[in-house]
């Protein structure tokens, strides 16, 4: 047993049958048709009683073919990808526990292992003045009115003009590109408080460009910790929109921008924004029970509850929850998200998701109620980068879907 491990791992690394059809995203007798189409090469080792093939080679062949697998139902398109598992009630990046994560580590320490995985303790990013110049311009030139992601959506796009060399699309000059533009994005915000030093950390530089209450440790906690658990959920809305992007080989500002794009929806990035209201709603009736009651009879889904990929309560709200006991002005807050619980589970088996949780957040810490989407858009940029760059290494333009065509059949005569 002993020589043949030594000769596998002289050999390189093999794959049984299951494991093989496993990474390639088919059936055990696809693999087979690949041996007999020459795409793969099976061998039976001595004693065994199945063929084997090389990891390389499997790979090789399923970055060819694309990496598509069916989903469980079999309609909807899944990706490869090593970045996000939900599972059993759990998130994990790269296997890790989120909420571990966020108890442990930075927002800054977290996206940049990431990346690149390696853990830089105490590693700060900023913003270079040509970008961030650029940015804070556009932004200033916006309407009165304007909301934060219209402005994160221009700053975006003007930090892109200012860098000519955002086409290089190689893995380091793309981790570095990430490194700047996000603290770009938050430093072009207007500050409602005395500007932060370049040292300080992303989340203490966040905080000023949404309440102008001052940061106690505490809360400030809370916010760092929601920034890591916001960074990827697998293949969402936004995160599908960043990798078709990057499939057709557009730059890392222009897959945010994509992100942007699909982000600002109810469905997706805005719903803390409802949460938001909802809870201030609920603060300034005292009552739980009123406000929900106005939600059934209208029909609405109550803000904050339910989630499509958990049956029970969202991990990352859980976490925040936890660490929102330590702020003593979270309380009201806090209690009043607990009421809306426990008087919709009166009507419906929903849980709290982390929209309520950042309402907890938003509501007792004098922010406004786009703060959450602004703290869910910074967040999940490091997490677009993260597929851009899983993306980058696939074959270009693999993100093509063939249309079902449901309009009248040609000839038609000319309108």
């Amino acid at each position: 047993m002993a020589d043949r491990e030594a000769a596998q791992e002289a050999d390189g690394q093999r794959l049984s049958t299951r494991e093989t059809a496993d990474r390639l995203g088919v059936k055990p007798e696809t693999v087979y048709a690949y041996v007999s189409r020459g795409q793969l090469t099976s061998r039976r080792e001595p004693g065994g009683r199945g063929s084997t093939f090389d990891a390389k080679e499997v790979d090789a062949l399923a970055r060819r073919a694309g990496r598509r697998e069916p989903s469980s139902s079999g309609s909807e398109l899944a990706v490869r990808t090593g970045i996000t598992l939900i599972d059993r009630n759990h998130c994990y990046f790269r296997g890790v526990d989120t909420s571990e994560l966020a108890a442990h580590y930075s927002y800054e320490e977290v996206a940049e292992w990431l990346w690149t995985g390696e853990l830089r303790p105490g590693i700060r990013f900023t913003a270079p003045q040509d970008a961030l110049s650029a940015a804070r311009r556009a932004v200033q030139a916006l309407p009165p009115h304007s909301g934060p992601m219209d402005r994160l959506r221009v700053a975006v796009i003007a930090a892109a003009a200012a860098d000519p060399l955002r086409f290089d699309l190689s893995e380091n000059p793309v981790i570095d590109t990430a490194r700047t533009l996000i603290p770009t994005l938050v430093d072009a915000l207007p500050s409602h408080a005395p500007e932060p030093g370049a040292g300080d950390s992303l989340a203490t530089r966040l905080w000023s460009r949404l309440t102008a209450e001052p940061a106690d440790a505490a809360a400030l906690r809370v916010l760092d910790a929601a920034l890591v658990l916001l960074i990827d959920h697998d293949l969402a809305a936004s995160t599908l929109a960043v990798r078709v992007a990057a499939s057709a080989r557009a730059h890392p500002y222009a897959i945010v921008s994509a992100g942007f794009g699909a982000l600002d929806g109810v469905m997706h990035g805005a719903a803390s924004g409802l949460a938001h209201r909802m809870l201030r709603e609920v603060l300034d009736r005292d009552s739980a029970a009123a406000v929900v009651a106005d939600h059934l009879r209208a029909g609405r889904q109550v803000p904050g509850l339910g989630h499509r990929v958990y049956t029970g309560e969202d991990p990352r709200a859980h976490t925040l929850f936890q660490l929102l006991e330590d702020v003593p002005q979270a309380r009201p807050a806090l209690q009043a998200a607990r009421h809306v619980i426990t008087t919709t589970a009166r009507h419906a088996d929903l849980h709290a998701n982390v929209d309520l949780a950042l309402a907890v957040l938003t509501v007792s810490t004098g922010m406004p109620a786009e703060a959450g989407e602004t703290v869910f858009a910074v967040s999940r940029t490091a997490g677009w980068i993260a597929h851009a760059l899983e993306e980058y290494a696939e074959r270009p333009l693999r993100m093509r879907p063939s249309g079902q065509y449901h309009g009248p059949r040609p000839p038609q005569p000319l309108p």
